[in-house]
């Protein structure tokens, strides 16, 4: 058997799927919490606690920038190989339990009326909710850090990153999709069809919030059952691979990354978060359209996230992404141009399900092509996510608190129609031109003559040949340490 180029490559056998599955559940959870925090936190502060625009918006910047102040520090503390007894259960374990404790604890309390405090003034409530909002962040970004880095840590091969990368937007999705299915049964119950959103509403979010995050304990209780860190047989380490902090913040590439994930997260994000909204007011839609449209957005996202592997596997990350960013900006010109009743009726859905499928697409190949900038140095993986998500959430943050400042300036019932056109529309070619620019990634020299060898993020058939035995290895139960 002939040597092979990436020594780095050495695989022992492929994930099970039981494994692989309940990899996949470890952040439903979140993904419930999310879809409740991006689709319909502007709604219930705004349309039934009737918080005025810029307040709803600095509502949600509170949660960002909490959840970017907070990724930093746990990606840095996730790395980390501490004694303290706990940590024992596992490094990455660890904090995704810490955090699944700290959502359970808070998030039902952002959807519910100020206790003892619903007559105050706006800004005192807005501290009440700061609080628990903070809490829900921290505990939120330990559970998505956690659960990221441990990609890297199951398997060093790139096509199973890209699959369980999948697999766990596949979750992500059906979340979401249980989501929007519980919101449109409780808002259909007892409600005519043409009614919208208002402050009679208050006990349903109650009630679509307890059901979600009971749903969440139990797949994450599940998890923490079935995945054992460490155990897997795919996993692989390769000594002397770790990248400090310091040297990976010299790394421009990084940045690269960093842009194309951020641009993604902004596009999936505020189309969820304004597509709601602009049924409600551009359009005049019903109650039950804000939980119909979503969901066939998300149904799009679940049938487009089974062949996305496929595409990254065949085309490449780049032109994989490029056929995301096509499908995600139709959608925006779509929206813009779109009017009458024929749009409302029926096109309004060929949109939701352009968004969706968008999404899924560059959302999925955005992640692939992190864990390919991580490659072998897995040690350093959570702070890379957490650098990711760090521009994520502070840029989500800042473009939602900009919009609502601005709503608040305008009458216009086509403003969300033109911020889905412009600002959705302008992030994924953001992307695209970022993305563009990005050189496949070093991850590390041949044996013989010392030349780099690159991860490729363009279609290469041939990258992970054969599995072989070209350098010395120490075996030690499930775990393979190249040395």
């Amino acid at each position: 058997m002939e040597p092979s180029r990436h020594d780095y490559t050495e695989l022992i056998r492929r994930l099970p799927l039981k494994l692989r599955l309940a990899y996949g559940i470890g952040h439903v959870l979140n993904d419930i919490c999310a879809s409740m925090w991006f689709t319909y936190l502007l709604v219930f502060f705004h349309l039934v606690l009737k918080f005025d625009s810029f307040l709803s918006g600095v509502v949600l910047l509170v949660g960002q920038v909490a959840d970017a102040v907070a990724t930093p520090f746990i990606g840095l503390q996730s790395d980390r190989d501490d004694d303290f007894w706990l940590c024992k259960y596992g490094r990455r374990k660890t904090w995704h339990l810490l955090g699944t404790i700290c959502v359970l604890g808070s998030f039902p309390f952002i959807f519910s009326p100020c206790l003892n405090c619903e007559g105050s003034h706006q800004m005192a409530q807005l501290v009440y909710y700061s609080a628990f909002i903070i809490i829900f962040q921290f505990g939120w970004a330990s559970v998505q850090i956690s659960h990221l880095s441990m990609i890297p840590d199951l398997t060093p091969s790139e096509h199973e990153r890209t699959e369980l990368t999948a697999i766990r937007y596949s979750f992500t999705v059906c979340s979401n999709v249980l989501v929007y299915l519980i919101t449109w049964l409780v808002l259909h119950i007892g409600s005519e069809n043409d009614a919208q959103i208002g402050p009679g509403d208050i006990g349903k979010f109650q009630h679509i919030v307890l059901i979600g995050i009971g749903i969440g304990a139990l797949t994450s209780s599940a998890f923490h059952l079935l995945v054992s860190e460490g155990s897997a047989p795919g996993h692989v380490r390769l000594a002397g691979q770790r990248k400090s902090a310091g040297s990976l913040l010299k790394d421009v590439q990084l940045y690269q990354v960093a842009l194309v994930y951020m641009s993604t997260r902004l596009f999936a994000n505020l189309s969820q978060v304004y597509i709601p909204l602009y049924l409600h007011e551009s359009l005049s839609m019903g109650a039950e359209s804000l939980a119909v449209v979503p969901l066939v957005m998300f149904l799009s996202s679940f049938a487009m996230s089974l062949l996305v592997n496929v595409l990254n596997k065949k085309c490449g990350r780049k032109l994989a992404f490029l056929v995301g960013g096509i499908l995600g900006i139709s959608a925006c010109v779509w929206i813009h141009f779109g009017s009458g009743v024929f749009y409302t009726k029926y096109g309004i859905y060929l949109v939701a399900i352009l968004l969706g499928a968008g999404s899924s697409v560059m959302l999925v190949t955005s992640l692939g092509i992190t864990a390919d900038l991580i490659g072998p140095n897995i040690e350093s993986g959570a702070f890379v996510y957490g650098t990711m998500s760090f521009m994520d959430k502070l840029s989500n943050g800042v473009a939602v608190t900009v919009i609502q400042d601005l709503k608040s300036t305008t009458l216009s019932p086509d403003y969300y129609r033109d911020v889905l056109m412009s600002v959705c529309g302008g992030a994924a070619i953001f992307g695209l031109v970022v993305l563009a620019t990005l050189a496949p990634f070093q991850i590390g020299t041949k044996r013989t003559d010392g030349e780099p060898v690159y991860a490729a993020i363009e279609s290469n058939p041939e990258f992970e040949s054969e599995p072989t035995h070209s350098t010395p290895l120490i075996q030690n139960d499930n775990q393979v340490v190249i040395s």
